[in-house]
């Protein structure tokens, strides 16, 4: 699945970023392309700042939004304790262990940690994770360090500040305990999961409305009131997913089953092969553990070819209670001919016929069985 580099737009141009030249600096490898075969497989190195093995994930998606990178802690062993000006998300992929988080002058609270943890660290509080197994643990961190860090220039002040958000955190005893809590979202299409810790992301309860829950599956997870939200989907065997376009910094981890998927630019049309341009679609085929981003305005399409239902987890900004000026919409309807769903969806009007023939033929090699018709399931990332 790793893919060969080749020229999105020209970064170049005008010299590197502050958060590139943030990265670069940190002494650990810097992993390009569109994503990975399985971040269990990243070649790391030891990492100063966090003192752990740890690698940037710098993939065309990101597009300047979100920061990515993995960490993998020795047994016994802990991170750094950390603090800095934006938000992250961390899901654990492998061990057990303990978080620690302190705001300022309150007292320091921890939280249990294992594989299929969530969570975020309250926005500049002092946070480091302890593995307390007797196997390395690994760990996925998505950021919005390239907001931070291209705007303000000082890595001092990021990481370095006093200031305490206490109207977001103020040492609540009960801020990372379990919770049911949700909300359905403004579009009324999907459940919002409203906690600042959830122990197995895989097995939260799931659902939509009008009998939605037969096809997929989808719910959001808004944590420590941040911008930066998670979202888990789930979809049957034998189904695929409509080709959707959105703008830039979506990271997705695949959780469970295998498949791949088709992404190519949006300038080409929604129905590539049709239109003799197979040469422009990229092909990432995965299984859990797989990570990959779609760079912006390109449609991007799901396939499961596994034996069990399809999870993926994605990362965003796209908080449904704090959401940001820049909102995550694809290109124009005039422009590509494609049609608006409802929640800002943007889906072809047909099923280019070598993309659905390329899906039964996996499946039939797979001896599995196409469910109904094939229609996709008209849900985003």
């Amino acid at each position: 699945m790793d893919s060969s580099p080749i020229k999105v737009g020209n970064e170049e141009a005008h010299g590197k970023s502050a958060y590139d030249r943030f990265m670069i600096g940190e002494g650990v490898p810097v992993i390009g392309g569109f994503g990975i075969s399985a971040v269990h497989d990243t070649a790391m190195a030891p990492w100063r700042r966090l003192g752990c093995a740890g690698a940037y994930f710098k993939f065309y998606g990101a597009d300047g939004v979100t920061g990515i990178y993995a960490g993998r802690i020795a047994p016994g062993g802990a991170t750094l304790p950390e603090q800095h000006l934006y938000e992250k998300m961390i899901y654990i992929l492998q061990g057990e262990g303990v978080g620690e988080f302190q705001q300022r002058d309150r007292v320091p609270q921890n939280l249990l940690w294992q594989a299929g943890s969530l969570f975020a660290p309250p926005l500049n509080t002092l946070h480091r994770l302890i593995n307390h197994g007797d196997q390395p643990a690994l760990f996925l961190a998505i950021t919005t360090a390239p907001l931070a860090l291209d705007h303000y220039r000082n890595e001092e002040f990021i990481f370095h500040s006093a200031f305490a958000f206490k109207d977001r955190y103020d040492g609540q005893a009960d801020y990372f305990a379990p919770s049911a809590g949700r909300f359905l979202a403004r579009s009324h299409r999907h459940w919002m999961h409203q906690a600042n810790f959830i122990s197995d992301v895989r097995a939260v309860r799931r659902g939509g409305r009008d009998g939605r829950t037969k096809r997929v599956k989808i719910t959001r997870f808004e944590i420590a009131d941040n911008s930066l939200i998670g979202q888990l989907v789930e979809w049957p065997v034998g189904r695929y997913r409509k080709a959707h376009c959105r703008s830039g910094g979506v990271t997705l981890l695949i959780l469970q089953s295998s498949g791949y998927s088709l992404m190519w630019p949006g300038d080409i049309g929604a129905q590539p092969y049709r239109n003799g341009l197979a040469d422009q679609v990229v092909r990432l085929d995965w299984s859990p553990g797989s990570l990959f981003s779609p760079p912006p305005n390109w449609f991007h399409q799901h396939f499961n070819t596994g034996a069990e239902p399809a999870q993926t987890l994605a990362f965003y900004c796209g908080s449904d209670r704090f959401p940001m000026s820049k909102r995550a919409d694809g290109p124009s309807r005039a422009r590509y001919g494609v049609t608006r769903q409802p929640g800002g969806l943007l889906e072809f009007d047909g099923d280019d016929p070598s993309i659905r023939r390329m899906y039964e033929a996996e499946l039939e090699k797979n001896g599995i069985t196409p469910e109904g018709k094939l229609n996709a399931a008209a849900n985003d990332d």
